[in-house]
């Protein structure tokens, strides 16, 4: 027959299609329901009411196939409905599987979690815990002060004189450009032994403590010497504390002079580059050395900042950020004639890790112009410390400025600002090498409670940006026990291995008197923590009784998480603490700030919320009903939280008292447990076992095969009531094996899988059994063998009906291979039990489909086939309803499941695409879908992601931010004596020792194993079903190529039925739906700033004492370089002869007392 003419849009060969004008050849009423991008093509999408679409869609004198009629399609969502809900009543076994738990009554018992009891006595239990290491610190801050009170200064003590454990002194025997083998140490280094301790992940020593000290620090000086003399009596506390309480992992005491020792001694983890390590940067010791800091930074960029100067400052920055903790507030401006922030903070903001990255980045573009202008830095800064009306910390407030001198000293301002009072310390920095008068800088330093600070060189900068905090220490010194208060730090990466961990933190006081008018020292001595494992915290929550939904977490006053099934940082930088946010690890809403503003509070809260949750996988997002209950831990800044889906209020206690006829026999002998054996799988279905801690002696596997023979031979030994045993998984494995087998034997096993086209069978269970049939299915088994670990097995509880997931495909990787692989869909449903007027989901069951034959059965279901044999043909005079079988090249018919991926296609050639987003496969039909709010999108941020580094942006000879002179500077004698030259010179000397400061990586330069990837943000985007439940026709409005389609929920699954005219053409392809995860640099955190989260602060400041002695402000220490030395060194550098670099001698100030 013939093919009417189309009046616009290329024609195409297939099977007739009606002679209707095609959408958007002529006029068409109505505007779009929602635009998603601009420009043309223009993508509209128009709702019609059934009556008034039908008379389009077959047109008077239609005579071939028209697109099918509503209630046709309607008819063919009513035949998938009732084909997936006949296959899951005959091989699902939901219904069996109550009734073989009401038959098998006797062997369980159903307990309550009853969420407020629950909580507080988890809360009491970490309180021991960590009461335990608060009695343990406070024993090591009395005797290390009073074995310092002791100590008598030795102005000739000799590096001979002290025998020690340099933790160090392995990594740098290994290598033979280190600095101590160069010179030889004189000091007496001890050789230890080390035992491989599980607890530690590390090999240790338990008789000595080990010794640390930085790079950049002389072991030979008097002042360290000393340090080691009276620090090595700790040893002995150490060892005392340990024997009263064998859980405490590293005690360590951090000196203010840069000497860490700790206990058990175990070598240092030597870097892969310089090792950049230095105590008091590490989180634990900033927050236990001072109370929370109001700083403002403000930088002179004045037209006299010579390049390598500013790039001092840059970095001189940079590395006080780094002394800044969460509990910090800061702002960085720069001035000349005026002054003005660096970055788009416009105030104080918290000096947590993103923040601060904003302003290392800010600082880099900073340019020197202009003349100085103190006046207006420092109004700039007690400014933003007077603004009352943001969030800050309210405790000691500083100003830090940094430049190359100036004459001028502003009384005026700090008359207006902050004198009689001095309630702002105000820091001065000396950047570079010069010739100015210094004395301005001391006098404003000393006449406002601060320092005055010299960085004439790189190797000067790490230690003179962190001794401004002996100085904010003073007042807690002073303090005495009021300030000796135990306090608790956020997350972060152990140095030596152990993972993530907490430390109480306790600081340690000077208590010696200066002179014989018994003076008290003012000084910090340092901080003494004691660590703690977030595992062994973890340990004290329940384990399995809370269901695969439930869990326990806890924060602190910033709101950060220190337990959340959520908190798995991809990578971790060791400087920096780990901060993830409760409303950053679960999905955000106002109920969850209210949860988590109480909880700050420290009060005591119930709350039942609907809320958003991410799956496992993280591909799908549902909506689900919660209990937050929540209470404080007491002495601490920790809050606890328990979360609990209405169905894990009751969960299954096995009792297997029947079965046990007399202790002593092996659990290899109960009943049941010959399910487990690998010999009955044949008959009765694969089983995958939880790999759980059901004994501390069963070896752990990532092979359940090999972990399942482990355990068995492990049962061969073991009686039932065993010690060493947690009988709870342990009589809750043996129970679901025996119930499991039960629905194979009353279900499975008689019935004939291949009739109804499935691959396989399965049920798995809260107890840890997955029994998969038949045997052979469990060869293609991809699933977590942890059921609250698979993304199907948590979703079917949290989902009514039946969850279908297809195999997850990525865009970049390779299609489906149908040929040579049974590809298989999984559909899974909750078991519901109600015993007792008790509702709880014990278990999980389902099938898996084969791919290929539920395509075609697709295709017949979605027909106007009326015998199973016979598809349904028009005549050449008659009129017919296009269907998804017959009319499979003009007419897509789709399942697409809850999170728009695709499950099955009347499309051959897109089987190979089940899995995808059907953005994917179909922008333009997705879009559509998205835009008559079929589907609702959600966005969040994943803080914790790892990437690939970024390749070096500097690739030239020179190294980044090092001042490189020019000829004219080499003719210019004046310059061979200037500060320049000889600022280049020891650049180059500290260059040739710490290999390109400037250049490397800190993550790189710390070693950390993590150097192939960085922490990074990855953008998420979720799609889950919107609002409309109903059945509905729609017109795609794009010109030529308009395209009609049905969409339809199938009821009672996560099922989208779609029928779409497939396109003409492909000029609608501009609003395609992204799902995948992106990279990003997260939410703007300049607009982030404006609205800060709640937090607060620690309760205690320590920032004013009134018989503080501020005469102790700095002095200058620069010298003058000598004419003849200068030409003659840059002689030898010219012609590639550089001298041998001698070793830097940095001491530490007033540390004599």
């Amino acid at each position: 027959m013939a093919v009417p003419a189309r009046t616009c849009g290329a024609s195409r060969p297939g099977p007739a299609r009606t002679a209707r004008p095609r959408p958007g050849c002529g006029p068409w009423p109505g505007p779009s329901a929602r635009r998603l991008g601009s420009g043309p093509p223009r993508l509209l999408v128009l709702l019609l009411p059934p009556l008034l679409l039908l008379p389009l869609l077959a047109a008077p004198g239609a005579s071939a196939y028209s697109f099918p009629q509503q209630h046709t399609m309607q008819h063919w969502a009513r035949r998938l409905e009732q084909e997936i809900e006949g296959v899951m009543r005959i091989f699902g076994g939901v219904q069996q599987l109550r009734e073989i738990y009401k038959d098998n009554r006797n062997l369980f018992e159903v307990q309550e979690n009853e969420p407020q009891k629950l909580v507080e006595k988890v809360a009491g239990d970490i309180e021991n815990l960590l009461d335990r290491k608060v009695q343990a610190l406070k024993r090591l801050a009395d005797a290390a002060e009073n074995f310092q009170k002791a100590h008598r200064w030795q102005d000739n003590i000799k590096e001979e004189d002290i025998i020690y454990y340099d933790a160090k002194a392995d990594a740098e025997l290994d290598d033979p450009e280190s600095e101590d083998v160069e010179r030889g140490s004189k000091a007496s280094t001890l050789r230890l032994d080390f035992i491989e301790d599980p607890n530690f992940k590390n090999k240790v020593n338990y008789s000595y403590t080990a010794v640390q000290i930085p790079t950049d620090i002389y072991k030979g000086s008097t002042v360290i010497l000393n340090e080691l003399n009276w620090t090595e009596a700790l040893e002995n506390v150490f060892i005392e504390n340990r024997r009263r309480d064998p859980t405490l992992l590293w005690q360590v005491f951090g000196s203010a002079t840069g000497v860490t020792r700790y206990y058990p001694a175990t070598p240092w983890r030597a870097p892969k580059k310089i090792d950049l390590y230095d105590v008091r940067r590490r989180p634990w010791y900033i927050q236990g050395a001072s109370s929370p800091k109001d700083m403002v930074i403000i930088v002179d960029v004045s037209g006299s900042v010579s390049g390598l100067t500013l790039k001092l400052m840059k970095t001189s920055v940079c590395e006080m950020l780094d002394t800044l903790s969460d509990d910090d507030y800061v702002n960085v401006a720069s001035f000349n004639e005026k002054a003005q922030p660096v970055s788009c903070f416009t105030h104080l903001v918290q000096a947590n890790v993103r923040n601060k990255k904003v302003f290392k980045e800010a600082v880099q573009g900073m340019v020197a112009k202009g003349t100085t202008g103190y006046k207006a830095g420092f109004e700039y800064a007690f400014d933003q410390l007077q603004n009352s009306n943001i969030t800050r910390a309210n405790c000691n407030k500083m100003i830090m400025m940094f430049t190359d001198g100036g004459e001028d000293r502003v009384q005026d301002v700090f008359e207006k600002y902050n004198w009689p009072n001095r309630t702002v310390r105000v820091f001065t920095f000396s950047v570079g090498q010069h010739n100015y008068d210094v004395t301005p800088l001391q006098w404003m330093a000393c006449a406002n409670k601060g320092y005055y600070f010299e960085i004439p060189s790189i190797g000067a900068i790490r230690i003179n940006t962190q001794e401004y905090l002996d100085v904010l220490g003073r007042p807690m010194v002073l303090a005495g026990k009021e300030a000796k208060q135990v306090q608790w730090t956020n997350v972060y990466e152990d140095a030596l291995g152990l993972g993530l961990v907490v430390t109480g933190t306790l600081p340690v006081f000077n208590l010696t008197q200066d002179g014989p008018g018994e003076k008290k020292n003012q000084l910090i001595l340092g901080v003494m923590g004691i660590d703690v494992a977030l595992n062994d915290i973890k340990r004290l929550t329940p384990n399995y009784t809370l269901g695969a939904n439930g869990y326990v977490f806890a924060i602190d006053l910033n709101g950060y998480v220190l337990l959340h099934p959520n908190l798995k940082p991809q990578t971790t930088n060791f400087r920096e603490p780990v901060t993830l946010d409760f409303l950053d690890a679960e999905l955000e809403d106002e109920n969850k700030e209210e949860i988590r503003r109480s909880m700050i509070d420290g009060n005591k809260g119930h709350k039942q919320i609907r809320t958003l949750v991410k799956s496992l996988d993280e591909r799908y997002v549902d909506e689900v009903i919660r209990n937050y209950t929540w209470v404080p831990i007491r002495s601490t800044n920790y809050s606890l939280g328990l979360v609990l889906p209405p169905y894990s209020t009751f969960y299954l206690q096995a009792n297997l008292s029947d079965q046990i006829l007399q202790v002593k026999l092996p659990i290899s002998k109960l009943k049941d447990f010959e399910f487990l054996l690998p010999s009955s799988f044949e008959s009765e279905g694969h089983v995958f076992i939880a790999p759980r801690e059901y004994c501390k002696d069963l070896n752990a596997s990532d092979n359940n095969t090999e972990f399942l023979k482990n355990f068995i031979e492990l049962m061969e030994k073991v009686t039932p009531d065993s010690k060493q045993c947690n009988n709870f998984l342990l009589h809750n494995l043996i129970l679901d094996t025996g119930i499991t087998q039960q629905l194979v034997e009353r279900v499975w096993r008689d019935q004939d899988l291949n009739t109804y086209s499935l691959l396989s069978v399965f049920a798995a269970t809260d107890g840890g059994i997955t029994r998969v049939f038949p045997n052979k299915a469990a060869e293609d088994w991809t699933e977590n063998p942890e059921p609250f670990n698979a993304s199907f097995y948590r979703r079917s509880l949290d989902n009514h009906g039946y969850i279908f997931k297809p195999p997850q495909q990525d865009a970049l990787l390779r299609q489906l291979e149908l040929e040579n692989d049974t590809v298989g869909i999984l559909v899974s449903t909750a078991v519901e039990l109600s015993l007792g007027g008790r509702t709880l989901r014990p278990a999980v069951v389902g099938v898996k489909l084969d791919l290929e034959a539920w395509a075609e059965k697709f295709k017949v279901l979605a027909s106007n086939r009326t015998h199973q044999d016979q598809p349904h043909k028009c005549g050449p005079s008659s009129h017919c309803e296009m269907d998804c079988e017959v009319n499979n090249e003009d007419l897509l018919c789709v399942l697409i499941d809850d999170g728009g991926f695709l499950v099955l296609s009347n499309q051959n050639h897109q089987w190979d695409q089940v899995g995808r987003f059907f953005s994917e496969v179909d922008a333009n039909l997705m879009l559509a879908l998205y835009n008559n709010s079929f589907y609702t999108r959600k966005e969040s941020y994943d803080y914790q992601a790892a990437c690939a580094p970024q390749p070096p942006g500097n690739l030239g000879a020179a190294p980044r931010g090092v001042f490189v002179p020019t000829i004219a500077d080499f003719l210019n004698l004046a310059w061979w004596t200037s500060a320049a030259a000889w600022s280049l010179f020891q650049q180059l000397l500290y260059g040739l020792i710490y290999h390109s400061w400037f250049q490397a990586d800190p993550t790189e330069a710390e070693g950390s194993p993590e150097a192939r990837e960085s922490s990074c943000v990855m953008k998420q985007t979720q799609y889950y079903f919107g609002s409309v439940n109903a059945s509905y026709n729609a017109i795609i409005d794009c010109g030529n190529c308009s395209r009609l389609f049905h969409a339809q929920r199938l009821t009672n699954t996560n099922l989208l039925f779609v029928v779409a005219e497939k396109p003409l053409c492909s000029q609608c392809e501009a609003g395609r739906l992204l799902q995948k995860e992106t990279h990003s640099d997260g939410p703007e955190q300049c607009e982030l700033v404006q609205r800060p989260r709640y937090r607060r602060g620690p309760h205690i400041c320590f920032d004013y004492n009134a018989t503080e002695d501020t005469s102790d402000c700095g002095r200058g220490a620069s010298f003058p370089p000598s004419l003849g030395v200068l030409v003659s060194l840059q002689l030898l550098l010219l012609l590639g002869l550089p001298p041998r670099p001698q070793p830097q001698v940095h001491s530490h100030a007033s540390r004599r007392p």
